[in-house]
């Protein structure tokens, strides 16, 4: 038997991907499109290991998914294919509403046809890997996300993975099949495309360019190192109950401009500017985007009681990791910021 891990050479499939090698002898089959976020150079270090098997094709792409599913005996779908940054889904949402969405349905469908009615006591999985941003914004004293509250999606992309959440709970309940359902709050780590507020401000930094803000920085985000979610959607995987929804944090609340501050620090002490001065110099503040959420933080106390998970890196320790490889791992940062990398960044913080 095998898994099936959608978006495998993203930033959080590929490090699952990576870590599940390390631990299980059970394959992989790997399936991504390679959009701009998608990066075989994440995976080089699977090269020839036959455990693991890349496929590229769309999640919507019904065709592409039942041979896949027919060629395979297959345990366990772990979906993480999505579009999933909110800036990029401000100016053009559609392409959010047709891999989130409709590549969701087309995953669901394929999983179902190929399982049939036994799939959970067959031992079938389906782990749907979603956000925290579902939920809608929090003010500054109100109570962290629960499983149980609301969806408020506020953008684009937060709207469509709400979406996708709704299918996947639907087929749970309208034709049994085995779902759970993982919502997480902003991870960072290793292999994380340079689009996003942590390896944004580390790759500028060291080039010496701004360090764009948006407005004030006060802006809190709960802080989940890639790998302890990596080891959460595991252990989820193996105990947790269908039809459930587990929130997965880091316990980590920090502003922006807070985490910007501590990235400038440590570079300071690891490769400091030859001017001698420091890189927070490099701070600019920008226009915020339009309805930027203040304030998202995780609840993550049922997964810690019903699986006695709990994140093994704390913001500090995970941060300082996460610097030393990008550090260490210039090469690969150079690889993955073409020509149309910069041409965004230039649109999105003019």
């Amino acid at each position: 038997m095998t898994i099936l891990v959608t978006g495998g050479a993203g930033f959080i499939g590929s490090n699952f991907v990576l870590d599940w090698l390390k631990a299980s002898d059970e394959p992989v089959i790997n399936l991504d499109k390679l959009t701009y976020a998608g990066n075989m150079d994440n995976l080089a270090s699977l090269e020839g290991n036959p455990a693991h098997r890349f496929v590229q094709a769309d999640i919507c792409d019904a065709d592409a998914l039942k041979r896949i599913f027919a060629s395979d005996d297959i345990r366990a779908v772990v979906h993480f294919a999505a579009e999933s940054h909110v800036d990029r889904s401000i100016h053009g949402p559609e392409a959010f509403l047709d891999t989130n969405v409709t590549g969701t349905f087309r995953l669901l469908e394929a999983a179902r046809h190929a399982w049939g009615p036994n799939a959970a006591s067959d031992g079938r999985r389906f782990i749907h890997v979603s956000t925290d941003e579902v939920y809608g914004s929090l003010d500054r004293d109100a109570p962290a996300f629960s499983e149980t509250n609301t969806y408020e999606p506020n953008s684009p992309y937060s709207a469509s993975k709400a979406a996708a959440d709704h299918f996947a709970r639907a087929y749970h309940h309208t034709y049994g099949l085995p779902v759970i359902i993982t919502n997480c709050s902003n991870n960072y780590g290793p292999y994380h495309f340079p689009e996003k507020l942590i390896p944004l401000v580390i790759h500028r930094a060291l080039k010496g360019e701004p360090l764009p803000i948006y407005g004030d920085g006060t802006q809190i985000r709960d802080w989940l190192y890639v790998g302890d979610h990596c080891s959460a959607i595991r252990r989820v995987l193996e105990a947790g109950r269908l039809g459930e929804k587990y929130n997965i944090g880091g316990f980590n609340e920090k502003t922006n401009i807070e985490v910007v501050r501590t990235i400038c620090a440590l570079l300071d002490e690891r490769r400091p500017r030859s001017d001698g001065q420091s890189y927070a110099s490099q701070i600019t503040h920008v226009r915020d985007r339009p309805g930027h959420d203040k304030r998202y933080a995780i609840d993550a106390t049922k997964i810690a009681t019903e699986l006695n998970w709990q994140p093994a890196e704390t913001f500090d320790t995970g941060i300082a990791r996460t610097v030393d490889w990008y550090l260490a791992n210039q090469g690969w940062v150079d690889r993955v910021t073409s020509g149309a990398y910069k041409n965004w960044l230039e649109k999105q913080y003019a």
